[in-house]
């Protein structure tokens, strides 16, 4: 590290491979997902089972919000400084968090579920591509299109329970 009076220069070495602390911090998080929609399978039909739905998409909009704050900090590190795919990916990812969020309140649980599954899904797709340029960890283009599947399948499930309970 170089450190100046006009600034910080850093240079470092981003490996391929996708590192053990990725997998842990990248799977453990889809673990209350895909928990929350075999929960809701399981209590399908009883009083509980919209308790788990409703906790499961509140706990994955949280993620997805993380999510969008991820390519902001990657932002902050990108060599020529942040880009637009950057900026707009993580306003998109934001705003598809925040609005499901929202949609909790409003009692919209079916918008909710189904704006989280174009959320996660945007990352399992945008994220490879993002990694060829450089504007997310080369990890990421091996990472995301297994560990979003994991969101976007258990989201599904739980939109399914919701689209066919009585209530």
């Amino acid at each position: 590290m170089l450190d100046d009076a006009t600034g910080r220069t850093i240079v470092t070495h981003e490996p391929r491979r996708v590192p053990w602390l990725d997998i842990v911090f990248g799977f453990g998080p889809m673990v209350p997902i895909a928990a929350g929609a075999a929960a809701a399978w399981w209590l399908q039909g009883e009083p509980l089972d919209y308790l788990a739905i409703l906790v499961t998409l509140l706990y994955a909009a949280s993620i997805l919000c993380f999510l969008a704050g991820v390519h902001r900090g990657v932002s902050f590190r990108t060599e020529g400084g942040p880009r637009l795919s950057q900026m707009v990916t993580m306003l998109v990812l934001y705003g598809l968090g925040l609005g499901s969020l929202i949609t909790v309140v409003t009692g919209k649980v079916v918008l909710g579920l189904s704006m989280l599954i174009l959320g996660y899904a945007l990352v399992a797709i945008l994220d490879p591509l993002e990694a060829r340029s450089g504007s997310v960890p080369l990890a990421h283009a091996r990472l995301r299109p297994i560990q979003m599947p994991i969101a976007v399948v258990s989201l599904a499930v739980l939109l399914w329970i919701k689209l066919n309970a009585p209530y």
